[in-house]
């Protein structure tokens, strides 16, 4: 008999450090939703495989941080905007630049590939948007309306229509035939961040950072509804490749809508933070998010996300067989695209405004060209993605086995992996928990419950106790029952205890507090360790955290040795603790320490220049102790796992 599996709908795929400084932006491929694209201040585009922990293909050429990237449809070409204003166009097959185009005044926000012609649309910070010819190197059009920076383009999905969203609060429709703007939606009372087409109707979504997604007609050019109350600032949407719903990709949550009317299908917890961009491939969404250097990417079973939801309809309808009946309400409301069998003709040219908009390609553009390179890392990746056998799709191929599964589940995946069952498809692999088996029929007694390894911050039932010796317990033979007086005993027991453990930290916490009112946070934090008490340090460390102005240098040589404790404790509660006050000093001070370790000695006698000196030596110290610790942690499973990773990351440069 098969053992029972537990899946999961959501979790954390990957994370990897995507640039040698901050990331800016990215991209994923939505043909395959396994390829990823990253922009940086180091002012590099690079190319990475969802699930594969090395680089691809490096892009140089800009000479600024790369504010947007965008892949094409068969993701064969990739456009990238930098802060300078300039854009360039690399042939991922051909590994080598295309384009670099000129034009824009300001920093571009948003990019996005016509769906079938060889175009591209950009929007800037200078409220421009213009319309390239990759071919010509040249701009096509001009679009001018918006009074704020436009912070997102689409194309519609027969390639007649462009979507702008922008800082004025606006979204404004243009025809692509005749140059000029169609309709303009206001209604947002935000920045608009994001925009996106139906992938068949007449239908476009827009989010704002004033927590809302309007959906509006594009026939009557009026809005069909509007969602309220999201959690945070709406910056990624996308609509399910059939059409049913629209996924928002919310503050730590993937929430599911419908639109007429208005409502939520379904709401999955994921701990992705601020996610950047979704895709949806082999049933399952694809998320990615980042912050500073790292790229963390999530997977959410869409077999397991309610997607539809059932409608009150007339009597003569609901006599239809079920198999009869719509599949989402709005499928015959509007009207359905007609995409062109054949790339899109030029579109008509109008009067050039600019000498650089119409200037022919220069030997200056040359230069540029060469001085732009793509750098293959991943010989092997490079070939399976863009050099596939016999010149088929240049995407991603499918593969034939699942992703490995995340480092938490190796125990269960390779018992997963003595099953007789094989693999389904080419899906992201769920991560699986066994359920343990029962002890044989011949054990004696079952042992005694032991505490916890690791007690959680939040639990149902206190430590220690079991909420069925208070219940009405089954008659057992030869069992006397739990008389009142005996239930009461074991209720109080330890009472007195914790009555003294609380008055004692009670106390505790006002001798640190009347220190901590004086102002002198170094001195109340020295008390606080001197007591000798960690839970004191806690209560201490939780205040501290919350400002991080507070943190100084020899603050941190008093900290990290607690913080050591603390990473070490059983309590959840202690271990989140620490994580965070070790993380805000990696932050503010590892560079600082590592530049001081760094310097050359200086000349002469300088005293306060060798106390920083032999502060920064300290805390070097402390945090290659602590490092060893952290990355014997990094894989656990759960919240703690996924702390003690980021951590490792940012402690790389000590090793």
């Amino acid at each position: 008999m098969a053992t029972p599996v537990v899946t999961k709908t959501a979790w954390k795929l990957q994370e990897i450090v995507a640039h040698a400084s901050n990331v800016s932006s990215l991209v994923l491929g939505k043909a395959s939703g396994r390829l990823l694209a990253t922009g940086g201040d180091d002012c590099r585009v690079n190319l990475w495989s969802i699930n594969k922990p090395n680089c691809i293909m490096s892009l140089t050429g800009h000479t600024s941080p790369v504010e947007s990237v965008r892949l094409n449809t068969p993701e064969e070409l990739i456009v990238a905007g930098s802060q300078s204003g300039s854009i360039r166009v690399w042939d991922l097959e051909a590994a080598k630049i295309l384009r670099t185009l000129m034009g824009h005044k300001a920093n571009i926000c948003s990019l996005d590939f016509h769906p079938y012609g060889e175009f591209v649309a950009s929007g800037s910070q200078d409220t421009n948007i213009k319309l390239w010819d990759i071919r010509r190197k040249g701009c096509v059009f001009r679009y001018k309306g918006h009074s704020q920076a436009v912070r997102c383009l689409r194309f519609s999905p027969d390639g007649k229509w462009l979507a702008s969203a922008a800082d004025d609060h606006t979204v404004k429709l243009w025809d692509l035939t005749a140059g000029k703007m169609m309709s303009e939606f206001p209604g947002h009372t935000g920045p608009v961040n994001v925009v996106e087409f139906h992938p068949n109707e007449y239908l476009l979504a827009s989010g704002s950072s004033d927590r809302t997604i309007r959906f509006w007609d594009l026939e009557k050019f009026q809005v069909v509804s509007c969602i309220e109350g999201e959690p945070g600032p709406v910056r990624s949407v996308l609509f399910n490749p059939d059409g049913c719903c629209l996924y928002s990709g919310c503050q730590d949550s993937l929430r599911v809508y419908g639109w007429e009317p208005e409502r939520c299908f379904d709401v999955v917890l994921v701990s992705w933070g601020k996610v950047a961009d979704l895709a949806v491939c082999n049933d399952q969404l694809i998320g990615v998010a980042f912050s500073q250097s790292n790229v963390s990417s999530y997977v959410v079973d869409l077999t397991r996300v309610t997607r539809t939801g059932t409608i009150a309809q007339d009597p003569v309808q609901d006599s239809r067989p079920l198999a009869q009946q719509p599949s989402h309400p709005s499928a015959p409301l509007r009207r359905i695209y007609e995409r062109p069998s054949t790339a899109c003709g030029k579109p008509q040219r109008v009067k050039q405004n600019s000498e650089s908009e119409r200037r022919s390609p220069s030997s200056e553009d040359d230069r540029d060209e060469r001085e732009s390179r793509a750098e293959i890392q991943n010989a092997e990746e490079y070939n399976e993605i863009f050099q596939p056998k016999n010149s088929i799709s240049r995407t991603p191929p499918r593969r034939s086995e699942p992703f490995p599964a995340p480092p938490e589940d190796d125990m269960a995946t390779a018992k997963e992996a003595a099953k007789p069952s094989p693999p389904t498809d080419s899906q992201f692999p769920v991560p699986n928990l066994e359920v343990l088996p029962r002890p044989p029929v011949g054990t004696p007694a079952p042992a005694p419950k032991a505490e916890p390894a690791i007690i959680p911050a939040t639990r149902n039932e206190p430590i220690g106790l079991k909420a069925s010796d208070f219940l009405p317990a089954v008659k057992i033979p030869q069992q006397a029952e739990l008389v009142d007086e005996d239930a009461m005993s074991q209720i109080r027991k330890g009472h007195d205890t914790m009555c003294v453990v609380l008055t004692s930290r009670h106390k505790n916490l006002d001798t640190v507090r009347a220190v901590w009112t004086t102002g002198d946070i170094k001195t109340s934090v020295d008390s606080a360790v001197a007591i000798n008490d960690l839970s004191v340090v806690v209560d201490l460390l939780n205040i501290v955290n919350q400002k991080a102005s507070l943190w100084k240098l020899d603050l941190c040589t008093t900290v990290l040795p607690q913080i050591e404790k603390l990473l070490q404790s059983k309590y959840e509660s202690y271990v989140q603790t620490g994580c965070t006050s070790l993380k805000l000093i990696l932050q503010r001070f590892l560079p600082l320490i590592t530049d001081i370790l760094a310097a050359p000695p200086s000349v002469g006698v300088d005293i306060s220049r060798e106390e920083r000196l032999h502060k920064c030596r300290l805390c070097y110290k402390q945090l290659k102790s602590i490092s060893g610790l952290v990355k014997s942690k990094s894989g656990l499973s759960g919240r703690h796992g996924s702390a003690f990773r980021e951590l490792h990351l940012l402690m790389a440069s000590l090793d």
